[in-house]
C-alpha cells in the first residue's frame, strides 16, 4: 500500500482520487511514499528515507528545495495551468479596478450610510459620480511577460475584450506556442513591450534569472500612465521601484497579489491579499492533477510536470515489471545498467531514457520481476542515485 501524507488542506475532490484499498493518505502518516501539499515549506524539513516524490497542488514551488530533491531521487511535480482559468479572471479585475474607480465609488456610496431619503441619495450620486470616471480597456494595449498557461489565457481573454496584445517570452515552449493566438504580437525584448503597453501583466516564474526583472532600469522603459499587474510571485518585482516610479508620475497604477509594507496606503497601489487562485474549482483542479500525477508515478513510473526531472511516459506491457531509475546524466550509466541486467540474465522488453540538466530518468520493463540482489546491483552502479522494481 502506498502512503501519501497531505499538507495544509488540500481539496476531497484531489483526495478523493486515491484509492482505499492501494493508499492510505492523511496528515499523521509515517514512512510516506509522497507528500502531497499547498503551501507547506519544506526547506530545512527532515526527510524520511522512504520519500519518492513530492506533489504541489499549484504552480509556484518556491517552498520546495527542488535541487536539493533532485539530487536525492525524489521527483517533485507541479499543477501548471490547473489554476490559470482563476489567475486569468483576477488580472481581468486588476485591470479594471485600476482604469475605472470602482473602489473609490464603492467607498463613497458606503460612507453615506447617515442618509435616510433615497431620492436626496440619488441626486447626491448623480451629481458626484463624475469623481468616479474612469476609461476603457478596449483598443488599449496589454503587454503580457510570460506566455505560458496563464498568459496564453490571459492573452485570449484581452483579445476578447478587443484591447491589442504584445507578448514578450524567451523561454517560450513549442506547446505554449501553439496555444497563442496568431493576434499577439510577439516583441523582442522586455523594452520594447513596456514602452508600447498601457498595461503590463506579469506571468514568469520565480527564479535567479526573474528575480526583480521589473526594476528601475525597465521601468525607465514603461510607457507614462501604465499599468502594471504583478499576479505571478512578488520577487519578480523590486517593489521600491515601483514606488519610485510611481511617485515620479512615470508608473500609473501598480496593481498585485503580494502586499509589502511599503506598499499599503499608497493611493495609486491595488494590493489583494494573494488570492489568484483562491477559487474552489483552482483548489480542486490543483488537488486532482496533483493526485493524478502522484499516482501514475508510484503505480507506473511515469513523470509528468516535473520541476525537477525529464517527462518520462511509458506505456506498459501485460506481465512484464518494471525497473526505473534516477542518475546523474553522464556518459555510461545506462550501459552499465543493462550490462548488470544481461549478467543476471534478465530480458529487456522495452526502455526508455531522458535527462534534463544533471539529471536523467531510465524506465526498463522486464520480463520478469527481478529479484533484490539486482535492484541493489544497478544501485551500487556509480552515479545512480534511485532505483524502484514496481
Amino acid at each position: 500500500m502506498y502512503k501519501i501524507k497531505t499538507y495544509n488542506q488540500i481539496s476531497i475532490k484531489g483526495l478523493e482520487r486515491f484509492a482505499r484499498q492501494t493508499y492510505e493518505v492523511g496528515s499523521d502518516i509515517g514512512h510516506p511514499d509522497a507528500f502531497l501539499i499547498r503551501s507547506q515549506k519544506l526547506q530545512g524539513m527532515d526527510l524520511p528515507p522512504s520519500l519518492l516524490a513530492v506533489a504541489r497542488a499549484g504552480a509556484g514551488v518556491n517552498n520546495v528545495p527542488v535541487a536539493e530533491y533532485g539530487k536525492r531521487g525524489i521527483v517533485v511535480f507541479n499543477t501548471p495551468g490547473a489554476n490559470a482559468n482563476a489567475v486569468k479572471e483576477l488580472v481581468m479585475a486588476g485591470m479594471l479596478l485600476a482604469t475605472r474607480d470602482i473602489l473609490g465609488g464603492l467607498a463613497y456610496v458606503q460612507s453615506l450610510t447617515a442618509m435616510t431619503d433615497a431620492g436626496e441619495m440619488s441626486a447626491l450620486l448623480e451629481k458626484e459620480k463624475s469623481r468616479f470616471a474612469g476609461g476603457e480597456i478596449k483598443g488599449k494595449t496589454l503587454g503580457i511577460v510570460g506566455l505560458g498557461a496563464i498568459g496564453s489565457l490571459v492573452a485570449d481573454m484581452a483579445l476578447a475584450m478587443g484591447m491589442k496584445v504584445v507578448g514578450f517570452d524567451p523561454a517560450l515552449s513549442i506547446d505554449a506556442a501553439w496555444r497563442l493566438s496568431s493576434d499577439v504580437q510577439r516583441m523582442e525584448n522586455l523594452s520594447m513591450l513596456l514602452s508600447r503597453s498601457d498595461y503590463v501583466s506579469l506571468h514568469v516564474p520565480a527564479m535567479d534569472a526573474t528575480r526583480h526583472l521589473i526594476n528601475a532600469e525597465a521601468l525607465a522603459s514603461i510607457r507614462t500612465g501604465a499599468v502594471l499587474l504583478n499576479f505571478a510571485r512578488e520577487s519578480i518585482v523590486d517593489s521600491a521601484a515601483v514606488l519610485a516610479s510611481l511617485n515620479a508620475g512615470k508608473l500609473g497604477r501598480y496593481v498585485c497579489d503580494f502586499p509589502e509594507p511599503a506598499l499599503l496606503g499608497h493611493k495609486r497601489v491595488i494590493a489583494m491579499p494573494h488570492i489568484g487562485a483562491s477559487t474552489e474549482e483552482s483548489e480542486e483542479n490543483c488537488a486532482v492533477m496533483a493526485a493524478n500525477q502522484l499516482m501514475d508515478y508510484l503505480e507506473n513510473g511515469n513523470i509528468t510536470n516535473s520541476v525537477n526531472f525529464p517527462a518520462v511516459s511509458m506505456s506498459r506491457t501485460p506481465g512484464t515489471s518494471r525497473i526505473t531509475f534516477s542518475n546523474d546524466n553522464v556518459a555510461g550509466v545506462l550501459g552499465h545498467v543493462l550490462s548488470v541486467l544481461a549478467d543476471s540474465k534478465v530480458n529487456v522488453i522495452d526502455m526508455m531514457n531522458k535527462s534534463r540538466g544533471d539529471l536523467a530518468f531510465n524506465i526498463i520493463d522486464v520480463e520478469s520481476r527481478p529479484d533484490d540482489a539486482v535492484a541493489a546491483a544497478i544501485a551500487a552502479v556509480e552515479h545512480v542515485i534511485r532505483v524502484r522494481v514496481i
